[in-house]
Parts: structure tokens; sequence; C-alpha cells
């Protein structure tokens, strides 16, 4: 009986290197931890690199060369969980890989994509019809060019059934760190998680976008000048009145100039801003709950309850539990 999970990774060319060398890393780790500290489990990952093209030789993005062991004429073995890592290029594939992915679907256990892999999915057929993810740059390209696919911008990676999509590049991580928790448990994904000093576990439905990295891109000084107040702030009550008032602006003026900048209204913009410092809380300290929600400006513990639900379909004290650092 073989006694292994045999994890393929898909290499296109000029795919990112993160995109390989991220979850093989996982698995990698994953393994070795098991073999050493855990006496119980009996099988464990064996790990497969394969190119989509005739050459072992497949060039990354950054131009560093990864030598593959073959491509999929080369399996002789029964694959436990296929992952694509990404190129928007879905048109160099071979169409032997493309029959492959789609002949073995639905018979392979996970089947899956990193980043813009998902394209590879797509013209396999693999998504039609299930909700996916990939890289936010490309989310609209993915919706447009295969309008069957329910395409999710937001989500760092997504499972729909046995298929897994992850969004941008370190991702494939996450995923991969999720496929590990669901075949050996949290305590194992978590101890991956730090040796390989990532510090916390990413939820799937986390967002691809940080509301801090949105507040950089704005160009208009008056705005980002209300952006850093807010954050000094945010245990007050903002509302548009009041920020209109600080910047110096009619209410209706300053509402209008701060969604053209920032592409949201400055109360969603307030409510993600709170999302994020209290998930950093929870994340990195040992406040309670109320401690956090008065700091946050959400009011109670039952509002950042609501809160945490409506946005991160999860509550504060579970987020804590599962994603706390090791410092908190």
């Amino acid at each position: 009986m073989d006694m292994t999970k045999h994890i393929v990774i898909i290499a296109p060319p000029n795919t990112s290197i993160l995109d390989i060398a991220g979850p093989l890393e996982v698995f990698s780790k994953a393994a070795d931890y098991i073999n050493t500290y855990i006496q119980n489990i009996d099988e464990t990952y064996t790990l497969h690199v394969l190119s989509i093209t005739s050459s072992k030789i497949v060039r990354t993005s950054s131009g560093l060369p990864i030598v593959c062991e073959g491509t999929v004429k080369s399996i002789d073995y029964e694959v436990d969980t296929v992952l694509v890592a990404g190129n928007a290029s879905e048109d160099m594939v071979y169409p032997e890989t493309l029959n492959w992915l789609s002949e073995h679907a639905n018979t392979i256990r996970r089947v899956g994509s990193i980043c813009a892999g998902a394209f590879i999915l797509a013209k396999a057929g693999i998504l039609n019809g299930r909700r996916a993810t990939t890289h936010w740059r490309v989310c609209d390209k993915l919706a447009r060019c295969y309008p069957e696919v329910k395409v999710e911008s937001d989500p760092i990676f997504v499972k729909d059934g046995n298929v897994y999509t992850s969004a941008g590049i370190s991702t494939g991580m996450d995923l991969a760190l999720a496929m590990v928790e669901e075949d050996y448990g949290r305590d194992i994904a978590l101890a991956v998680a730090r040796q390989l000093v990532l510090f916390l576990k990413r939820p799937g439905n986390q967002s691809q976008f940080s509301i801090m990295l949105t507040h950089q891109k704005v160009d208009y000084q008056p705005i980002r000048d209300i952006q850093d107040w807010i954050i000094e702030h945010l245990d007050e009550d903002l509302t548009v009145d009041i920020l209109a008032e600080k910047a110096s602006m009619s209410p209706r003026n300053f509402a209008r100039v701060f969604i053209r900048e920032s592409g949201i209204t400055p109360a969603k913009y307030i409510e993600k801003l709170r999302l994020e410092t209290a998930r950093r809380r929870l994340e990195e300290t040992k406040l309670t709950l109320d401690e956090i929600s008065t700091e946050c400006g959400v009011g109670n513990a039952d509002a950042l309850r609501r809160l945490f639900l409506r946005h991160m379909k999860t509550t504060p004290s579970d987020y804590r539990r599962s994603f706390a650092t090791a410092f908190a």
C-alpha cells in the first residue's frame, strides 16, 4: 500500500518561482515535521514538479530556471493533489496537459491553482460553474474570458468542492498550509507556519486588499491628511460631517472627493480600517474583546462580533484562537 500523498505542481514557463517554491516548502516542511515529531502518522508527502512542455527546464519570471522531473506523461503514481502554478498565457499550455487535467479532475482528491494558474484550470473546463479567485490584477480578465466561472476578486483563496484557487503568488503558501491542516490538523499546520517564520496562517476569506495599501495610493493631499487623522482617531465618532469639517469641505463635496480618490465611501473605509485594526490586535495582543472594540471605535464585543461575522464569516474569539501569533 502506498503510504504517501503525491503532490504535483505543474510549472508553466515564466511563472513566478514563488508560485512553485512557496507551496513546495510548506509541504516539504510538513513532511519533515511529521517524520521527525509525529509517531502515529505513517503517511507523508512526496513532491513532484512537472513541466507543461516537452522541456524539463522551465525558465521562471525572475530568470532563474528550475528543472522538472518530467511532464504529465511521466506520472506513474496515484496523484493526491495537483496545483497549477501561475501564468496568464494559458494558450501556451500543451493540449496533453489540458486533456490530462480535464480527464483526472474528478478522480484526483484535490485540484488547484496558484495565482493566474486559474486560467489553465478554466481552459480545461474545471472551473465551470464554480467559485474561484486569482490575482486581483487579472480577476476581471478571468471573468471576461470564462463567463461560466464565478470569479471572486477579494479572497486570498477559495475552495469549491475538490477545486481550490488562490490569489497572488505568496497566497500559494496560505493555500498549501490550509491543505496541510485538512490532512493533518491545525497544530501541524501552525507548526509549519512558525517554522517558515510566517507567524500567521491566514484564512482563505482574508481579503487580497489591505485598506492601508489603498490609503497609500491616494494622491490628493487633503484626503491623505484625513486618512492619516482617521487612523489616529478610530475610537472617536467619525461621521461624514465631522470629517468634512476637518477637511474644510462641505459634507457632500467631501464624500464625493473621498470616493473619487479612494474608490470607497468614507463609511466603508472606516469600517474596513476598524476591522483591519481589530484583526491585528487579536493576532498580536492579549487585549480583551471589549478593549479592542473600544480602541477601534466599534463599540463593544457584540458589535465587534457582528463586524467579524459580516466580513470574515467567523467570530473574533475563533479568529484569535486560530491566528494569534506566538507573541500574543
